[in-house]
């Protein structure tokens, strides 16, 4: 027998738990101030792929496009190391988001910390992984209930 699994809308699950929207929109709003726009749309597109998260992806690379970014390299973004599109800063942000978005599979690894604190401040460093932070914790509310 193939019974109907009932979902929550996310109206529904934003309005039985407000906080859980509300502190991820300030969480990613105080962590992407101080990076480049274009930096963020690439992690959260990234780590969105990574995830499987259909709903993130639509958004996010809708939004990236409406801000400048350009198709081509949002085509090869699952492939950043192998394209020669995308600057090291860019590079070690993607690096340290497929790291963290696996994190349960080993720690951070000292080589990958090394590589990125080379390219980033530490202000820079902490928003970094807070964007990184948000964006995962989004794709598996997203998933989760099958918006």
């Amino acid at each position: 027998m193939n019974a109907k699994v009932r979902r929550l809308t996310r109206e529904q699950v934003y309005k039985i738990q407000p906080a859980l929207s509300q502190s991820l929109i300030r969480l990613g709003e105080a962590a992407t101030s101080s990076l480049p726009k274009s930096l963020t749309h690439l992690i959260r597109i990234r780590v969105s792929q990574i995830n499987g998260c259909a709903f993130c992806l639509t958004m996010h690379s809708q939004e990236a496009r409406r801000d400048g970014e350009d198709q081509a390299r949002l085509d090869v973004l699952s492939a950043w190391r192998e394209a020669h599109c995308f600057d090291q800063q860019e590079k070690m942000a993607l690096l340290l988001a497929e790291t963290i978005t696996h994190i349960g599979d080993q720690q951070l690894p000292d080589g990958v910390y090394a590589e990125v604190t080379a390219v980033f401040s530490e202000q820079e460093l902490v928003n970094l992984i807070a964007c990184i932070i948000e964006i995962n914790s989004w794709n598996r509310i997203a998933i989760t209930f099958r918006f």
